[in-house]
């Protein structure tokens, strides 16, 4: 397990403590069309930290062609339709370009901030002259809010239950997934980005930010 990190319920736990079997049951949101807006058609995507494919397989459906990438080989077995690629984010080298890098999943707001340049660093080295690279943040209340929790119309609850300084401005956050059959749970650390703070930090990787695609600046379209 990554430090700071930790999963519980059933089913094999990945090392930033997510839950296969959980993922495996979480349905589409709108990633893919927020990601199909903001792309060319067909356009060739590396998708870094894709779990079980929950988004890799519907944007196959919409034509893309997708490399999938993720720390965990529970997850990759999950994906179909792509190829796959296990391998921690931030040290990947694949010595190829793409016409877009995809960071989802708020990965970008890693508690460990030479994690965080890492994962950047990786988006930059990989995407293709006159490509883009996507980024999902975290909402500006996404600290503020807590506990709060909301029931999915697939018969579920999640929760945030708590989140709590560590020290050096990141906080442990933990959540909760209730089915009817079964609960999982995850502790991981992030670390709270202002608008400021996260162009700054994209900067650093040679990366700025073209557009952000939602109102509530969540989904970001970046540019070497």
């Amino acid at each position: 397990m990554r430090e700071g990190y930790e999963g519980t319920g059933p089913g094999a736990i990945t090392p930033d403590g997510c839950a296969v079997e959980l993922y495996a049951r979480l349905p589409v949101g709108d990633e893919p069309d927020i990601v199909a807006a903001a792309v060319p058609a067909g356009a060739r995507i590396l998708e870094l930290g894709s779990g079980v494919g929950r988004i890799t397989h519907a944007l196959l459906e919409r034509g893309f062609t997708v490399t999938a990438v993720d720390e965990s080989p529970e997850m990759l077995e999950r994906v179909r339709g792509a190829r796959t690629i296990c391998s921690p984010i931030e040290e990947l080298d694949l010595s190829e370009t793409f016409d877009v890098v995809l960071l989802a999943s708020f990965l970008v707001h890693a508690g460990d901030a030479e994690v965080r340049r890492g994962l950047l660093r990786t988006c930059a080295r990989h995407v293709a002259e006159g490509g883009c690279v996507l980024i999902q943040r975290e909402g500006e209340d996404y600290h503020a809010n807590v506990p709060r929790e909301r029931v999915d119309p697939g018969g579920f609850t999640v929760r945030i239950v708590s989140s709590e300084p560590v020290g050096d401005g990141v906080n442990s956050v933990r959540a909760e997934y209730a089915f009817p059959d079964a609960v999982w749970t995850q502790t991981f650390r992030a670390r709270p980005l202002s608008r400021g703070q996260f162009e700054e930090a994209l900067g650093e990787a040679g990366l700025r930010v073209d557009r952000y695609l939602t109102d509530d600046r969540t989904w970001v379209r970046a540019v070497a």
